[in-house]
């Protein structure tokens, strides 16, 4: 069944860039649009540039870091990232030629590539913010805020975060706060493992609903376990007694840690005060959120990908949906209704929890979910899939990817003819598995399936004012 390649959306996420939009689909309109910004960018880029150099200030060093595109309008952010998506879809389509396939279409892509769906919210966006502990500027190594430098270079500095457009002010306050508290600790902070310390990172959560989940990570060197407990007590008096009452924390954790980062299975989120979750609303639905599940960082921007992944995926009443790298279950969980079954994978075994519960609490009894690395679980479950069940699947993998087997599974099940990519670097390792996807039966790395073939691109921008977006890919077959 054929596709428009215009995706129908609500207006209300549209109106901020219907001038740009209108301006793109055609090659010569874009070609023109270019041309149009192209001394405005530069003046833009020199400014940028300026800022970089060392008579800069910090707070402009950090923003042209983390947020490289603070200084153009949102607009012209928007043409930015449609360029290099469409720089991304020419690699693409270079690598497919390569592979033998004939995958040029006009436009010198692979396939459509829409314009990019703006987000709803532009500023204050993120929804979780980690921030590390270093020496500022000033040269007080109890500065919690965000790095500029590298540590291969040893120039690293940490600059407080207040001035970045993406951090919502609740972030910015706990931040305040956890610095306010470390400082008046008389433990040093913990820089380099080798060299003790103990203050670490602060991981701030914040949903629509008005819940803010804060988890600090501590290094207990050879803390004994009486001095652990009264650092715990110490931080809870503080955060619900103390000047960090304004926060008004609706969870507070603690993790002792000696790694760089550690699951809960290896180093347990200590609960210190509050409930154990906290709960975002999204398209209707109630979802619970652990210290460590996977959620989305811009909820309202996530709002519009899945229900545009719910158009793209076709998928009817007899359908079963393959939700890979389900985190909390959003993504399944908010397309059950139209589906016959919903199936997810997950790794980290307390978003699988997370996803359990949204399911029953929102009363949806058509799904599953298993925990477990994709690579062991879904080679299991497809070899014995029955040819004549539709399937389509949703994957949604970190930017490291899909592991090659979880393509392979894949591949050489006959009975997914759609398929949903939905990654945040399709320039990196996503690359490898379009390739294998699309590529020739290949008996050398065991796919022997029929190959797919991209025939839709859509960007949606979930991170205003950085680089990156969110680019989903339909491959069909």
């Amino acid at each position: 069944m054929a596709l428009s390649c215009t995706l129908r959306l609500p207006c209300r996420h549209l109106h901020s860039s219907s001038a740009l939009l209108s301006s793109l689909p055609g090659r010569d309109r874009s070609l023109l649009t270019e041309k149009k910004t192209t001394a405005k960018l530069k003046e833009k880029k020199k400014a940028k540039e300026d800022c970089s150099l060392p008579g800069s200030s910090w707070e402009e060093r950090l923003a042209n870091a983390v947020t490289p595109l603070w200084r153009l309008s949102y607009q012209e952010q928007l043409q930015v990232k449609y360029e290099s998506q469409r720089k991304i879809l020419q690699t693409l389509t270079s690598r497919l030629e390569e592979l033998g396939i004939d995958a040029q279409k006009p436009g010198g892509v692979c396939c459509p590539l829409q314009p990019v769906v703006p987000s709803p919210i532009i500023n204050g966006y993120r929804n979780k913010s980690s921030f590390s502990v270093n020496r500022g500027p000033d040269g007080n190594p109890k500065t919690v805020g965000l790095y500029v430098g590298t540590g291969r270079a040893r120039n690293i500095v940490c600059v407080k975060a207040n001035h970045l457009e993406n951090i919502p002010p609740k972030h910015k306050q706990v931040a305040q706060c956890y610095e306010d508290f470390i400082r008046h600790s008389p433990l040093d902070p913990c820089i380099l493992f080798h060299e003790g310390g103990h203050w670490r990172e602060l991981l701030v959560r914040t949903t629509s609903c008005g819940h803010t989940m804060a988890i600090i990570t501590f290094h207990p060197q050879e803390l004994g376990q009486e001095a652990l407990a009264t650092q715990k007590a110490l931080l809870k008096e503080f955060f619900t007694c103390g000047a960090g009452t304004v926060c008004a924390l609706t969870s507070l954790y603690f993790q002792e840690s000696t790694m760089t980062r550690c699951s809960h299975e290896q180093s347990p989120f200590q609960l210190l005060h509050g409930e154990p979750h906290i709960f975002e609303e999204l398209l209707g639905l109630k979802f619970r959120i652990s210290p460590d599940a996977f959620f989305q960082v811009n909820t309202g921007g996530a709002e519009v990908l899945y229900q545009a992944v719910g158009e793209l995926s076709q998928a009817g009443g007899d359908t079963v949906l393959l939700d890979i790298c389900c985190g909390t279950g959003t993504i399944g969980l908010s397309l059950a209704h139209q589906v016959s079954k919903i199936i997810g994978i997950e790794v980290v075994e307390k978003a699988i929890e997370d996803a359990r519960w949204n399911a029953a609490f929102n009363g949806i009894s058509n799904c599953e979910f298993h925990g477990g690395k994709a690579e062991a679980v879904l080679p299991q479950l497809l070899s014995s899939w029955e040819d004549a069940q539709p399937l389509v699947a949703v994957v949604n993998p970190s930017r490291a990817g899909l592991h090659h087997r979880v393509v392979r599974a894949i591949r050489n099940c006959k009975s997914i003819r759609r398929l949903l990519y939905i990654s945040c670097k399709p320039e990196a390792e996503a690359m490898r598995n379009f390739l294998d996807l699309c590529c020739p039966p290949d008996p050398g790395k065991k796919l022997a399936g029929e190959p797919f073939a991209p025939t839709l691109a859509i960007p949606f921008d979930m991170f205003p004012h950085t680089v990156h977006c969110e680019l989903v890919l339909l491959f069909t077959r």
